[in-house]
């Protein structure tokens, strides 16, 4: 097919991955989005608070020894469960079945990393969210822990491991570059956090709205082509704002391998999965050459020649406005750079 591509090792039959979400969390809904066109999903997230929180609401106070053994049985238990939901996707799907830990310490992940591989998900993704707020906070520190997580993690599977980062790094590019010299497959830009808001006339929190939309594509697009162009080996799929086949062949062009959708699947259904599939084969088709998807993987990347005949353009025009001295000057330090902040 004119869209294969590959993510992390894994062969997919288009860059259309569904991301973790209610979504996914049953293997009818996961079939229906393969059935759509789908080309992998990421099935919901178990998240360590989760375990955390309802372990801490069945301890009794009046009964401390107590505790070691609910949480145990409680953790237990949600594994399980999503074993029972990894084998049971596997078993009615076809196409790549990524497995996913919402987590914020080392903790015992690495043993369910074990577990969710006996159960057959052909990848695992972490998801490490943490907002830093603490006044003696350690720079770094929040890196490291994601660099600590995955390299415990890799000691214990064969299978691809992905990393979703979260959206607030101060340079993502550092730690893409530790990421993937400590064996991480594939990154994921970027995590969406909830966003929170403020009802004036109740004078209380309240959740602003949950999904994406296109605005929040060109951030990710920015430090995509930065990271393609700095880290080329390493693979790189995009979350957040992709809302539309263009969506998808921008984030193709910057040096995406593939892309994490969710918000427009819930606003307008899985056949949106098949309309946008068939917009990408309809340009593709255009192209003379008739180009296949993989082959356009970075051509807008940091550095790229397309790259630097763009920022050599860009600059052209504005030297009609500045003077062909410092046009010049501009030029020459740009087209020598991978610094890509024109969007």
């Amino acid at each position: 097919s004119i869209l294969n591509t590959t993510f992390a090792g894994l062969s997919l039959r288009n860059p259309i991955i569904i991301s973790s979400s209610g979504l996914t969390d049953s293997a009818e809904k996961v079939k229906k989005l393969e059935f759509h066109g789908a080309g992998a999903v990421v099935l919901k997230s178990i998240f360590e608070e989760q375990i955390m929180m309802q372990s801490g609401d069945l301890i009794s106070y009046d009964y401390p020894e107590a505790e070691d053994y609910i949480k145990t049985y409680v953790r237990s238990h949600a594994l399980s469960e999503y074993v029972k939901l990894i084998k049971e996707c596997k078993s009615v799907c076809k196409i790549p079945i990524i497995a996913s830990i919402n987590c914020f310490s080392k903790g015992e992940w690495s043993e369910f990393s074990k577990t969710v591989q006996e159960a057959g998900a052909d990848a695992l993704e972490l998801n490490i969210m943490s907002i830093e707020t603490q006044k003696e906070y350690k720079y770094g520190s929040m890196e490291q822990r994601y660099i600590d997580i995955l390299s415990d993690v890799k000691k214990h599977i064969s299978i691809p491991v992905i990393v979703k980062l979260a959206s607030n790094l101060s340079n993502p590019i550092a730690l893409i570059n530790q990421l993937y010299a400590n064996g991480a497959e594939g990154v994921v830009m970027f995590n969406r956090f909830y966003q929170a808001d403020i009802n004036i006339n109740t004078l209380e929190f309240s959740t602003a709205d949950v999904f994406s939309n296109g605005s929040e594509l060109s951030n990710s697009l920015r430090w995509t082509a930065i990271a393609s162009g700095e880290i080329p080996n390493q693979d790189i799929a995009i979350s957040g704002g992709v809302n539309s086949a263009s969506g998808i062949i921008k984030s193709i062009l910057v040096g995406a391998s593939a892309v994490e959708i969710c918000s427009v699947i819930y606003k307008k259904g899985n056949d949106e999965i098949d309309k946008m599939t068939e917009e990408d084969v309809q340009h593709l088709s255009k192209n003379q050459t008739k180009e296949k998807l993989i082959n356009q993987i970075g051509l807008l990347k940091a550095g790229s020649p397309v790259f630097i005949k763009l920022i050599t353009m860009v600059i052209a025009n504005l030297a009609k406005k500045w003077g062909l001295q410092q046009a010049a000057n501009l030029t020459a330090r740009f087209a020598g750079s991978k610094a890509f902040t024109i969007f």
